[in-house]
């Protein structure tokens, strides 16, 4: 077993490794002015972007969860890896080679690196795509074809064939020097009476995550003889592959979806293709699930929403049943997204693979172009289930419809849906005001409850067994925004992001000068490096510091810090430097001039001289300093 990674080494991953273009890999990012770059945070559920990145500086930090760190605490959290493995990772994209110390480090039992299963899954990719132009792919050649594929669009998407034979990838991937265990981990072996590739004989597609590394496969019938009945076969749930988190094409379709803030989802692997190839440079689809929840926090993120109805998320569906029941379901949860929601149905059902095979790719871009309101959509779904010619069934539908509308997220638009709806159904207007009302009053009425009718409100506590001898509560930690903490706060900033401008101003700091206790933790794990001189020439110095906490609340406070921009309207030159210092230093010693004014009274000079004549001295140099301190912070 290898021996732990060698410290200078690991300084030299995050030195080497832009933050911004790791955390780019999940999340689109924008600028934020002043050095920093924010964008939805990719670890809690957010519609307003508060989560921020500073290249310069290399760390991330969000300030509505207050997860935060360098690259290396970035994967570690969004990935599930381990400190070794994210280290390891970032060393191969950045082509670092990694030393180790000598001797063992023991290790627990655990399961197969990830970094392992994503070169073997790789590994895969690469063999399918080459066994499809074995004589054996006929098969699959011959139906990409049907489906208007050629050969560059099939080398363009990775699309590939997994033989017949039941050990052929297994064999291949063995020779490469993965182990069983590790194959079967990843999906891509099953294991009977001995192991066997999952996929056989059929054109596969594989499903890469936003960065574009290959974590499973979707896998389509083409022999008539297969003894699996289903048409499409996906990676079950491994891990590296969850498919409530994977959307097919996304590695494609990321980039030009953060430009123009449009996502087109889509319900097959060939419909992804058919637009792509036909100039629709935003469609994605889910991976033999349906499209949830999970799957929009990824797209949000990518779409860059912030907190305005802007952009565009655009469902296809079959123009059939499922299809209607479908955007039912996609506008469940509408609510999902700040973007505008829209439908693109074809009037014959055609999906847009079958679109562009008819018709060509001006036709998939027509239907993506000429979308409908996803509400709008939906509306006339319901209206079409009541017979419209009768007093009741008008009644029924406008109570139904009603609902429909009052749900609507942008309420500027509910008077005009309103008067739509009255039109639709052929009633006055007043009355389809007046249902909606009833509607948006009983949503807010129910908002109380939660599913299963469990209330959410305040609920009376059982009385409290009485304790033998409660221990005395611990007193609360301050706000760490709290404005008797400013000059605290803002000193520290400039420690962690301007280490060399207050190097000597920062000199004579101390713990002591820190009465929050959460940023003294902070202070202790700068003095512990050497103080604000050590980081001057120390290019990952956030990091390093960060590595020397323990308590999470410093670490939060650490992140946050090191992407906060100073109150300074321009780069903090030595004046402002200066002048925070001296600041927080005479507050300081107006504290400590105080603590000493209260002993000097109640000590008697009579029965106490010596100790009355120190206090006397030390007030008198404290009071000394004070005005020292006061003269600089005017001179600054």
């Amino acid at each position: 077993m290898a021996g732990r990674i060698r410290d200078e080494d690991i300084a030299e991953v995050r030195e080497k490794a832009r933050i911004d273009d790791v955390v780019s890999g999940y999340v689109t990012l924008r600028n934020a002015g002043g050095g920093s770059m924010k964008g939805l945070c990719p670890f809690h559920d957010e519609k307003s972007a508060s989560f921020h990145v500073t290249p310069s500086r290399g760390f991330f930090h969000c300030f509505g969860c207050g997860e935060g760190g360098d690259v290396i605490n970035f994967l570690m959290k969004i990935d599930g890896l381990t400190f070794t493995e994210a280290v390891e990772r970032l060393a191969d994209k950045t082509g670092i080679q990694l030393r180790r110390e000598e001797g063992d480090v023991p290790q627990g039992p655990r399961g197969p690196a990830r970094g392992r299963l994503i070169e073997a899954h790789r590994l895969a990719a690469e063999f399918y795509v080459d066994q499809l132009t074995t004589p054996d792919a006929l098969a699959a050649r011959q139906f990409l074809g049907s489906r208007g594929f050629d050969q560059d669009a099939a080398a363009t998407f990775g699309v590939g064939f997994a033989p017949r034979g039941g050990e052929v990838l297994f064999r291949h991937l063995r020779q490469k020097g993965f182990s069983a265990d590790e194959l079967v981990a990843g999906g891509l072996v099953g294991l009977g009476r001995s192991h066997y590739d999952k996929f056989r004989g059929r054109l596969l597609w594989p499903i890469r995550e936003a960065s574009g590394e290959v974590i499973g496969f979707g896998a389509r019938r083409i022999f008539e003889d297969d003894r699996i009945e289903a048409k499409y076969l996906n990676t079950s749930e491994t891990p590296i592959y969850k498919k409530s988190h994977v959307l097919y094409g996304l590695d494609m379709a990321r980039k030009e979806i953060g430009r123009s803030s449009q996502a087109v989802i889509v319900e097959g692997y060939t419909d992804v293709m058919a637009c792509h190839l036909a100039g629709v440079g935003t469609a994605v689809a889910t991976c033999g699930t349906a499209f949830g929840d999970d799957h929009a926090r990824v797209l949000r993120r990518f779409m860059g929403d912030h907190g305005e109805l802007r952009g565009e998320v655009i469902f296809t569906f079959d123009g059939d049943a499922a299809g209607q029941k479908a955007a039912l379901r996609a506008f469940g949860g509408d609510q999902n997204f700040v973007s505008q929601t829209y439908v693109a149905v074809e009037p014959s059902g055609m999906d847009p693979c079958d679109l562009r095979l008819a018709k060509g790719d001006e036709a998939v871009r027509e239907l993506i172009s000429g979308r409908t309101p996803l509400y709008r959509f939906v509306l006339g779904n319901v209206l079409t289930r009541y017979d419209l010619d009768r007093a009741d069934g008008r009644v029924d539908a406008l109570r139904e419809a009603a609902r429909l509308v009052s749900s609507v997220r942008d309420k500027s638009k509910v008077e005009a849906f309103t008067r739509e709806l009255a039109a639709s159904i052929g009633i006055d207007v007043d009355e389809a005001r007046s249902e909606v009302r009833r509607a948006s009053a009983r949503a807010a009425k129910g908002g109380g409850r939660e599913p299963g009718g469990r209330d959410t409100g305040a609920r009376q506590a059982a009385p409290a067994a009485p304790q033998a001898q409660a221990a005395p509560a611990a007193p609360p930690v301050p706000n760490l925004r709290d404005p008797r903490f400013t000059l605290e706060r803002e000193t520290l900033k400039l420690v962690l992001q301007h280490p060399a401008a207050v190097a000597n101003a920062a000199r004579d700091v101390t713990v002591h000068d820190f009465t929050h206790p959460t940023y003294a933790g902070v202070w202790q794990a700068v003095a512990a490096s050497g103080g604000a001189a050590a980081g001057a020439s120390d290019a990952s110095w956030p990091a390093g510091l960060r590595d020397r906490i323990t308590d999470p609340l410093a670490m939060a406070a650490l992140s946050a810090l090191a992407v906060e921009p100073v109150l300074s309207p321009r780069e903090p030159d030595t004046a402002y430097v200066v002048l925070h210092v001296n600041k927080l230093l005479e507050l300081s010693a107006a504290r400590r001039i105080a603590d000493v004014k209260s002993r000097l009274q109640r000590t008697s000079p009579q029965q106490d001289p010596v100790e009355y004549n120190r206090m006397f001295q030390e007030l008198m140099a404290l009071e000394q300093r004070r005005r020292t301190l006061r003269e600089g912070t005017l001179g600054s």
